[in-house]
């Protein structure tokens, strides 16, 4: 049995423990606040944007665009939304599994890597990191969604690249965040929308023509997206932080109660002990 100085001194680090975890809850509480609202302001544009583009193209007839069939590369380009921070449970490791346990093969997949936690993980585990966006997760913009599509694009207009997906966390809400693999291109229409064209009588007419209007639109289409995913990857991580710093400060109770309950017993029976050898000393006397 341990004794009650090391029980004590458990005890004494336990407590020092949860108060860090405290502390960082009521941080990511915060941060998830702002962060909540924010995603939730900007979540329509994204699903509308998505829903236009794919109408859109669905009744567009056969248009032969380099943006809408894949190209000659088997490569894979993936953008992999993650952390850069710890500390927030299964967060980084579900985006890393969402790539890892996909049809995917490892050889093909080039990660455009935006989390340093996640890429730590990749990197052990044999992934190629084409470019590392980490920074950017810190305070996403439209600019950075816009820099990294285009490196991206330009990798898939040159060939290097014959398909491009999208890995980061969707947030529900606080407590859910559901991991999502998406493709962005080349651009896949739902089958509603391919049984829709049917019941129209015109198809979409462009102008000047669909290639010029397909080049501003698809890149639009694509960095819309991305930045919709890096600011719902920012809510997700930091509700998931604030679950997981909330069961470690429920974890630290639990086990503060247990040792309390020990040194009680230790105490207890060391004055016991003491009690015993007094009265048996005073018989000895006696």
């Amino acid at each position: 049995m341990a004794s009650m100085r090391d029980i004590k001194r458990r005890k004494g680090s336990i407590q020092s423990t949860q108060q860090i975890t405290k502390a960082m809850k009521l941080v990511s509480t915060v941060k998830l606040q702002k962060a909540r609202n924010h995603a939730e302001q900007s979540n329509p544009y994204f699903n509308h944007m998505y829903q236009t583009v794919s109408s859109m193209l669905a009744h567009s007839g056969n248009i032969n665009h380099p943006y809408l069939k894949a190209g000659d590369s088997k490569k894979k380009a993936v953008i992999a939304i993650a952390s850069n921070r710890g500390l927030a449970g299964g967060y980084n490791s579900n985006i890393v599994k969402l790539i890892t346990e996909s049809d995917m093969k490892k050889e093909d997949v080039e990660i455009y890597m935006i989390g340093r936690k996640a890429k730590e993980t990749f990197v052990r585990k044999g992934y190629s990191i084409k470019e590392d966006y980490s920074d950017v997760i810190e305070g996403p913009t439209y600019e950075d969604a816009a820099l990294i599509s285009k490196e991206v694009l330009k990798a898939f207009t040159e060939g290097e690249i014959g398909e491009i997906y999208l890995a980061y966390t969707h947030f529900k809400n606080t407590v859910s965040h559901e991991p999502t693999l998406i493709k962005l291109l080349p651009v896949e229409i739902d089958d509603a929308d391919s049984e829709a064209e049917a019941d129209y009588d015109l198809l979409m007419n462009y102008e000047p023509n669909e290639e010029e209007a397909l080049n501003l639109i698809i890149p639009k289409y694509v960095t819309s997206l991305l930045y919709g995913a890096l600011v719902e990857a920012v809510a997700s991580e930091n509700g998931a932080r604030m679950q997981a710093m909330d069961s470690a400060t429920s974890n630290a109770d639990e086990m503060i109660s247990d040792l309390t309950l020990k040194y009680n017993r230790a105490r207890q029976g060391s004055i016991t002990q003491e009690l015993t050898e007094i009265i048996a000393g005073a018989e000895a006397i006696s």
